[in-house]
């Protein structure tokens, strides 16, 4: 999920940058995408570290605090390991693509049900 770039494109006093990327799914539509994050880690002028979340290359909000489903606004987003939306897709894809089949119809017998069939466990053997 995470890989340090060390110090390779750095950008405003940067002091390492971690990419991680993760998979949502939004349980208030079912809208699924991922996102890949650089994670700029900083040091303030009071010596106080902070991070800043890059995505395609605007700083966002970290999508841990309280991810939004694009589609619906919902915060109610299950975050999950990179990949899995897209492996649901290409799943869906396969599925999609194969040839239905067909399976051999079977005839319904009716069963008249009658008052005696549904009593005889309560009735008595003559003995």
């Amino acid at each position: 999920m995470s890989e340090i770039t060390g110090h390779t494109g750095l950008r405003n006093g940067a002091t390492a940058v971690v990419n991680e990327s993760y998979s949502f799914a939004c349980m208030r539509c079912g809208h699924g995408w991922e996102q890949s994050y650089e994670i700029e880690h900083h040091v303030d002028g009071a010596g106080h570290e902070f991070v800043l979340y890059v995505a395609d290359g605007r700083v966002v909000p970290s999508p841990l605090s309280q991810p939004t489903c694009a589609r619906c606004g919902g915060h109610v987003v299950r975050i999950m390991r990179p990949g899995r939306v897209s492996a649901a897709r290409n799943a869906a894809r396969r599925h999609e693509t194969r040839p239905p089949v067909e399976v051999p119809s079977v005839p319904r017998q009716r069963h008249h049900w009658h008052l005696s069939d549904l009593l005889h466990p309560f009735q008595r053997r003559a003995s």
